[in-house]
């Protein structure tokens, strides 16, 4: 019987996955990553109409959990409401969803850019020194054209996944057979 955690301290854990089960973690990510590098439009499409369908059983399940347990039922309702229509707009328009999903996410990956620049950037003028304020300017300046132009930075963010995922499933087949 394999040890599902390993405990480093009274009190606290970690999980450990199965060697096997890390192994087809890393495979699947391999795969995915590959496909979005090399077939990014139709992948990422693809991705998201699951994602469609992930919400639309997700609303149709919280509203039917209505009918067992009321409480809380007005967020039930919103929560099983908007998987719904998130669901249906996805199927019904998978690659314009995909398009105005994919930007809305640089539009939030630029927002958290530009505060954490400004972050950055104090922390260089306190006392971080001139890298830290560099480093904060830099990551303001990608956010700004990020959000100037979201849809381009939505154009390489399957790339961009894809190169992420291709790296982290390597590393985690090579886990998985050292865990063997």
């Amino acid at each position: 019987m394999e040890s599902s955690a390993t405990t480093y301290a009274p009190g606290i854990e970690a999980m450990v996955a199965p060697w096997w089960l890390v192994l087809l973690e890393g495979i699947i990510a391999l795969i995915i990553g590959l496909f979005l590098v090399f077939a990014p439009g139709i992948t990422t499409v693809t991705l998201i109409t699951v994602l469609g369908i992930f919400w639309l059983f997700g609303g149709i399940f919280a509203l039917a959990g209505l009918l067992m347990d009321r409480s809380n039922w007005g967020w039930k309702l919103l929560s099983g409401g908007l998987g719904i229509l998130a669901g249906l707009a996805i199927l019904a328009y998978p690659i314009y969803s995909t398009i105005f999903l994919l930007s809305f996410f640089v539009i939030m990956i630029a927002i958290w850019a530009i505060i954490y620049g400004a972050v950055r950037l104090a922390w260089g003028f306190k006392g971080g020194g001139w890298g830290t304020a560099l480093l904060g300017i830099l990551i303001i300046v990608l956010g700004i054209l990020l959000l100037v132009n979201p849809l381009s930075g939505a154009i390489i963010l399957p790339w961009t996944f894809g190169i992420l995922a291709i790296f982290g499933g390597v590393a985690a087949i090579v886990a998985g057979i050292m865990m063997r």
